[in-house]
């Protein structure tokens, strides 16, 4: 199937975060102020929280509820509005895990085991990994293609995954002889959609590194975020004009981007600015802008989440506008696959 046959699927953009903790400035830049963003566009927009994907390592039942409303409230905080977008955490959705059965169904085994984020999560303890954690791909692909989504925002680490999202409709689509789902396009843009750690400029920024001081928390107030800025490891030289002169300098480079990325500017436009100058006058006005642009965020995750039943009733109210889409999807490639089902 040529990509130009995606014009005959509803515009629809959708992608998820796991519950799996703390969000982190590389988050937001990377993807929650995009998700607000894509809302302003033709295509429907649905974001999910994706809970199914997080037990796929064990998790503390009680924290994982908690944390599924902190992402819910991070989403909403930074700008996605559950009136303009559908909403929900993924296991309220059963076609999420009827679907990715039915793929399991169309993957190859060694599809997965190429999956490097299979290889880097169980490691050499590969054969005590859960069935679910070599199975992600294909959860994913389900959680993509349970809405004929013709669009999904990724980060670079995510691009295998999604050829993968991409093989299975295109093998679903040869092997029945239809066009039932489409080839799932990225979108890749931004400045500092791989947001990088502040202490190691080769690493991304994560929740799970055990240095707190390596990223901005989406729950840090202003004092944390400056401080940690100001920590930020550098070095000596001064600023260039251009992004082509920070080719060699990681650090330097992740700061100019995370600059750029909050001020919605180019990091040469940003350059221009502190050409010549060292990160001793760099540092406090990326700190200004990063608290500016954070602060209000924070301060609205706080309110939603004051308010857990309310949250709830949100991604309750969203998980049934995502079954009205995924339901007869589903029951189309039930119908595809010749699985019989009742039709009172």
């Amino acid at each position: 199937m040529s990509e130009t046959t995606n014009t005959r699927f509803t515009p629809r953009i959708l992608s998820g975060i796991q519950p799996s903790g703390g969000l982190t400035l590389g988050n937001y830049l990377g993807a929650l102020k995009r998700f607000a963003t894509f809302q302003d566009t033709e295509a429907e927009t649905i974001y999910c929280i994706v809970d199914l994907h997080a037990i796929t390592v064990w998790q503390d039942p009680a924290v994982l509820a908690t944390r599924t409303r902190e992402a819910a409230a991070a989403f909403m905080a930074a700008g996605v509005d559950p009136a303009k977008s559908v909403l929900f955490n993924q296991s309220q959705v059963s076609a999420h895990a009827e679907l990715a059965w039915l793929f399991n169904t169309v993957a190859r085994v060694g599809w997965m085991y190429r999956m490097t984020q299979f290889k880097d999560k169980a490691g050499k303890n590969s054969e005590n990994a859960s069935l679910g954690l070599l199975a992600y791909p294909a959860l994913m692909a389900a959680d993509i293609l349970a809405y004929q989504a013709t669009a999904v925002p990724v980060g670079e680490d995510q691009k295998q995954h999604l050829e993968l999202t991409r093989d299975i409709a295109a093998k679903f689509n040869h092997d029945y002889g239809v066009e039932h789902f489409p080839i799932t396009e990225p979108l890749i843009e931004g400045v500092a959609t791989r947001v990088m750690s502040l202490r190691d400029g080769s690493k991304k920024m994560s929740k799970s590194d055990p240095s707190d001081a390596s990223r901005i928390n989406l729950t840090d107030d202003a004092d944390a975020i400056s401080q940690k800025i100001r920590k930020a490891r550098t070095d000596a030289d001064p600023l260039p004009g251009t992004m082509a002169g920070l080719k060699d300098r990681p650090e330097a480079r992740n700061l100019v981007n995370i600059y750029a990325a909050l001020s919605d500017e180019t990091p040469d436009q940003v350059l221009s600015r502190f050409e010549g100058q060292g990160f001793g006058s760099f540092k406090p006005a990326l700190a200004e802008v990063a608290v500016a642009a954070l602060e209000p965020i924070t301060r609205r995750m706080t309110d939603y989440l004051a308010d857990p039943a309310e949250i709830d009733r949100i991604l309750g109210r969203g998980a049934d506008q995502a079954d009205e889409i995924a339901a007869p999807i589903l029951a189309k490639t039930k119908d595809i696959m010749g699985l019989l089902r009742s039709r009172s």
